[in-house]
């Protein structure tokens, strides 16, 4: 009986202990888990923190805007990882290639690739050793990013470049292939000799093909067979000769960058259009042909600030003046419209006159009338764009201007301080004044009786 209660008391002791060292085991781990690990990612973030602040200071050193380096840097993690002297030579290194500002940060931006020191090193003393007359910093930029993204080497490019020298190019020709449309380096020399045979085939000697690669580098990358037949078939549809053609292209290489069909929809569009014969002969000025490639050139336009092709379309349609003024005018007035004016780009499609009529004389003058009676409380009602380009200058001048004399400066015409100029020197009327003839008893006579038989 005695052993069975000191085994008893053993075990029980044992258990005791044994708890006792656990609870102490968990508590130390315990302690270490909650004071120990929280310090870690604590660090790391401090770390990266000052990392980041390492880079923007470091970018904005070089010229990078404060206004971009928020969202690069969130772009690119990697970044956070590099050496920051490296990251400096490789800037140092971009600056030698003298790349414009703006340029180099939209080549950081597309393709921040190109800040490894490794490869830039290795471009820069590939354009060491090679001699191109007419290089610019351009071209340098394209050939930067397009080797980065497709892991092209120095011997490669200095290889296209031969092909397009053996094709018969000067140097400023291929410089300005290269910085249009640097994909020419990934081309071998078949393809590229495609292109040009078609060209030659239409009729189009050799400076003109030169023009044509200057002006628009970007023909290179169309394929002939899928491409550039079937929108020359599309130009004989429309009943042009190849001698038009050809001397279309030379003109205006961009033609080559219609799509199919897009020519087709722009002449129907010309040839059904109504509007006064004057605006009509200054849009067809320079022949159909070229007609319909201006209006491609401003539905594109209109394409870029948010309308679709069909409203793009139905605003030229409404208002075919804005087919004469050229695209920076037309861009130009959309700007002022979106950023100054603060109006949506799609008011164009019920206010279509605003792009028909004249920026410095009407919309300039008119808005700041507006915005000066605005300013001062005397609106009573809100003006929109229709109610600013629709009146006639007559009636905007009653409406606006007439009743507040401090706005007759702000719109020039009509206004007291403005002297209408005369078109002919004071007293000429004289001159057309008719001859008076004397009248005789007789006349006198005569013209007594005509009038009493009328009656």
């Amino acid at each position: 009986m005695a052993i069975r209660i000191s085994t008893r008391t053993t075990v029980i002791r044992f258990t005791e202990i044994f708890t006792a060292k656990r609870n102490q085991t968990f508590s130390n781990q315990s302690s270490q888990s909650f004071s120990t690990n929280p310090i870690k990612p604590r660090f790391s973030q401090q770390s990266q923190y000052r990392k980041q602040i390492s880079l923007a200071t470091l970018l904005q050193r070089y010229g990078f805007p404060s206004s971009l380096l928020h969202n690069f840097l969130s772009k690119n993690h990697f970044l956070l990882n590099s050496n920051i002297q490296e990251l400096e030579k490789s800037l140092v290194i971009l600056l030698s290639f003298k790349i414009p500002q703006n340029s180099l940060v939209s080549l950081i931006c597309d393709c921040p690739g190109v800040l490894d020191f490794q490869f830039l090193k290795k471009w820069e003393m590939g354009f060491s050793n090679f001699v191109l007359l007419s290089s610019s910093p351009l071209m340098i930029k394209s050939v930067l990013e397009q080797s980065k993204r497709f892991q092209i080497d120095p011997d490669s490019f200095f290889n296209s470049v031969d092909v397009l020298r053996g094709l018969g190019f000067i140097d400023g020709t291929v410089s300005k292939v290269i910085e249009g449309f640097p994909g020419v380096i990934l081309m071998n020399g078949k393809e590229i000799q495609r292109r040009l045979e078609f060209l030659a085939g239409i009729g189009i000697p050799r400076d003109g093909i030169d023009r044509v690669l200057r002006s628009f580098p970007g023909f290179i990358g169309f394929g002939v067979e899928d491409r550039l037949k079937p929108l020359l078939y599309e130009f004989k549809y429309f009943g042009f000769s190849v001698d038009v053609i050809s001397r279309e292209i030379i003109k205006e290489p961009r033609i080559l960058s219609m799509e199919l069909g897009e020519f087709s929809q722009c002449l129907e569009f010309l040839r059904t259009l109504k509007c006064r014969v004057p605006i009509k002969e200054k849009i067809f000025s320079e022949g159909e042909f070229r007609a319909g490639f201006e209006v491609k050139l401003r539905v594109d336009c209109l394409c870029r600030y948010g309308l679709i092709r069909r409203e793009a379309f139905e605003v030229l349609w409404k208002e075919p003046r804005s087919i004469m003024y050229k695209v920076g005018e037309i861009e130009r007035k959309i700007e002022f419209l979106i950023h100054r004016m603060k109006f949506n780009s799609r008011c164009l499609v019920e206010v279509p006159e605003y792009l028909g009529v004249n920026f410095e004389k009407q919309i300039i003058p008119r808005y700041n009338v507006i915005e000066y009676l605005r300013s001062k409380g005397g609106l009573g009602y809100e003006v929109g764009l229709k109610g600013l380009v629709k009146p006639s200058r007559l009636r905007f001048y009653n409406l606006y201007v007439k009743p507040y004399p401090d706005c007759a400066k702000m719109f020039g015409r009509f206004s007291g301080d403005v002297k209408a100029q005369s078109r002919h020197p004071v007293g000429l009327w004289k001159l057309f004044k008719p001859q008076r003839y004397p009248e005789s008893k007789e006349d006198v006579k005569n013209t007594k009786l005509f009038m009493e038989s009328l009656g």
